[in-house]
Parts: C-alpha cells; sequence; structure tokens
C-alpha cells in the first residue's frame, strides 16, 4: 500500500487472507481523490477507477468491502457481472459511477454496446490475474486494457497467487515498471488452521462426512468437492439425514448463489458445498471447519480453500478425505505446503447408518452409493 499510494505500479503475490483487497481499494480511492486530472460531469460520468476479478463472487465481495471505504467521498460503485440483473447492472452505470469492478464478459458486452467508456480510467486494479489465465479470460483482458490511457497515465495494481511468467509478461506489457512485492510466508497454511486427513473408501465418505458434521454441531463447515455432479449426491445425502446444507456450483442460478452465500455469511446456513468456484477470495466470517471431501487436483487449490477458515486471527480446522480416487494428490500437497498432514483414524463399523435419497427413475442424483 505505501508503494500505490506514493502513485508506484505494483504487481503483487500474497496467500490468501493477507489484505491485498483492502490495500489496493484504499490505494485506488486515495489516487483519484488527490488526482489533479478533470473530474467528471454530471452528464458525463465515466468509471475513473477499473478492476477486474476472474469471478462473480470475488467481483460482488470487492464491491461489498469497497462500500464502507467509499461512503463519504461521494464516490459511486458500479458492479458488472453475468449471470442476473443485465438491464440494473446497465442502468446503474449509465446514471454515472466512479468505480466500475466486475468479470470480463458482462464488462466487454457493456462495453461494446456503449454503456460506459475506458478513457477516464486513472486506476487499473487486475485481481487473481493468475486466476484470469486458467479461465480463459487472457484475450478479453488484452482487449479491454488496450483500450485504456496509456501505463503511463494511471495507476496500475495486479495480483496474482503466482506471479509465473505468464502473469508477468501481462504486467510488463500493461503496467508502468511496477515494482514486485512477494509475501512468502515460512508456511504455506496458516499456523492457527489445525489439519487432518483421514483415509476412507469411496462408500465411507459420504457416512464419514455425516459422522464428522454431527459431532461438530451447530459449527460453521465448507465442504469441497471436485465435482458438480458429486456436489448433488453429497446435497442430497445431507438434507435427507437432516443436516442443514446447501451446494453452490457453477450451474447454479447468480440470485439463488447470492442469496446462498448471505444465508451462509449470516448463520443461517450450517453447511455450505462448493466447487472451487468458492476457494477464493470470498470472506465469509467464521467458518469453524472445512472439509475437503475430495482432495483437490491443484496443490493450490488446497491452500485456497483451507484459507477459508482461520481468518482474522481466529482458529480453523481443515479436514481432508484421502479416498481412493483422489489420495494421488496428497504427496504433492504436502509437498507443496512443506509438511505432512496428520492422518486421523476412525472405526468403520460406527459410522452412521444413513437415509438414501427419494430416487425417482432416472434421477440426476443415480450413483454408486
Amino acid at each position: 500500500m505505501p508503494i500505490a499510494l506514493q502513485g508506484k505500479d505494483v504487481a503483487g503475490q500474497a496467500q490468501t487472507g493477507t489484505g491485498k483487497t483492502a490495500a489496493f481499494l484504499i490505494a485506488a480511492l486515495e489516487h483519484i481523490l488527490r488526482s489533479n486530472k478533470e473530474g467528471n460531469t454530471p452528464n458525463n460520468k465515466q468509471p475513473r477507477i477499473f478492476i477486474l476479478a476472474p469471478t462473480r463472487e470475488l467481483a460482488i465481495q470487492i464491491a461489498k468491502d469497497a462500500e464502507p471505504l467509499a461512503n463519504h467521498t461521494k464516490l459511486n460503485i458500479g458492479l458488472a457481472y453475468g449471470g442476473t440483473d443485465y438491464e440494473k447492472q446497465a442502468t446503474d452505470i449509465r446514471n454515472g459511477i466512479d468505480l466500475l469492478i466486475g468479470t470480463p464478459g458482462r464488462i466487454i458486452d457493456y462495453y461494446k454496446k456503449g454503456v460506459f467508456k475506458l478513457h477516464k480510467i486513472e486506476v487499473l486494479v487486475l485481481d487473481e490475474a493468475d486466476r484470469m489465465f486458467d479461465l480463459g479470460f487472457i484475450k478479453d483482458i488484452r482487449y479491454l486494457l488496450r483500450r485504456l490511457p496509456k501505463p503511463e497515465d494511471r495507476l496500475n495494481m495486479l495480483f496474482s497467487a503466482t506471479l509465473s511468467h505468464r502473469v508477468m509478461e501481462l504486467a510488463y506489457e500493461h503496467m508502468n515498471e511496477p515494482e514486485l512485492i512477494r509475501i512468502e510466508p515460512e508456511k504455506m497454511t496458516g499456523d492457527r488452521i489445525r489439519q487432518a486427513i483421514f483415509f476412507p473408501s469411496n462408500k465411507e465418505k459420504i457416512p464419514l462426512l455425516v459422522g464428522l458434521i454431527r459431532e461438530v454441531e451447530n459449527s460453521k463447515i465448507m465442504v469441497f468437492i471436485n465435482t458438480k455432479k458429486e456436489i448433488e449426491i453429497v446435497e442430497a445425502y445431507l438434507q435427507e439425514n437432516n443436516i442443514d446444507a446447501k451446494a453452490l456450483s457453477g450451474d447454479v442460478p447468480q440470485n439463488k448463489r447470492i442469496k446462498i452465500l448471505k444465508q451462509f455469511e449470516e448463520d443461517q446456513l450450517s453447511v455450505l458445498i462448493a466447487t472451487d468456484v468458492a476457494s477464493r477470495g470470498l470472506h465469509i466470517p467464521n467458518v469453524e471447519y472445512v472439509i475437503n471431501y475430495d482432495l483437490p487436483q491443484d496443490v493450490e487449490d488446497y491452500v485456497h480453500r483451507i484459507g477459508r477458515t482461520a481468518r482474522a486471527g481466529s482458529n480453523g480446522n481443515a479436514i481432508s478425505f484421502g479416498c481412493e480416487t483422489y489420495a494421488i494428490s496428497l504427496p504433492d500437497i504436502e509437498k507443496y505446503i512443506g509438511n505432512k498432514i496428520p492422518v486421523a483414524k476412525y472405526e468403520p463399523t460406527q459410522l452412521p447408518d444413513l437415509k438414501k435419497p427419494p430416487y425417482k427413475k432416472k434421477s440426476k442424483y443415480k450413483s454408486k452409493y
């Protein structure tokens, strides 16, 4: 933040939960409040801060974090993301905003239709740049960046879990000699997270999950699963066995996704089941347990997932299942985090008997269980 407040470009690498969102928002708002550039007129108010995020959830979270910071500045915030509220978002932006936050697809759509212009951008922020590459957005990013004022005429900030060659190539092409900031902790995972791993068979996974959730009754729990198909199965089993659980995956309609996240944040929902779409960028308070029902196949996703707990100085628990399908990922994960995950044991004969969800013919829940 001190570097950005001096008006110098920054390319930053940091683990989750280090406060980069507050840092770039404060620096961005301060930059345009100090700016000597000609301001917007009431009849032609165009965005001056431009923040791109890879996912809808992260864009919404950044806007949520920006609201209290911008509250007394008279600066207006606009959101642009796919899945919902097409006309409402467009109307809000047309009415005039200072800070535009969004995902590449919807942003480009609005730009091409003349909903806003980019010629007055004074601050650019690219958040989770590595994720932009993973999701195939890089052509869209370059399309937008080439339509901004020259790099030397704006403040540029880029953040990424890794400052890989491809990320740095993007930085040097569209930034003004950025200063590199790497926050590399001694441990990839926080000291406040207690980790453990069970080794169930595939058929024992759901009974073990139910048993663990019942054991920590009234706790706030996130369960990570690798596939949407398995999420549907697990959600059906948990609900049938009187566990208050809802699923969040890429094909859940946006309005429903927002509602589920709000319920979980406000403690109206005990268990949130998710794919990795929910593992990055979300600041959900008081998550006590993260359960990796499936070990992730990308080692970095393990760190991002378990980083949903033990936030803001609290303690947390990360429990993983090394099942027949995904235990192969364990050696790479342990090498990446720099330590062995302690093994936990259970007695298979003491696993709970479960009610099966009421399947219909050709049900989407049909499975091996």
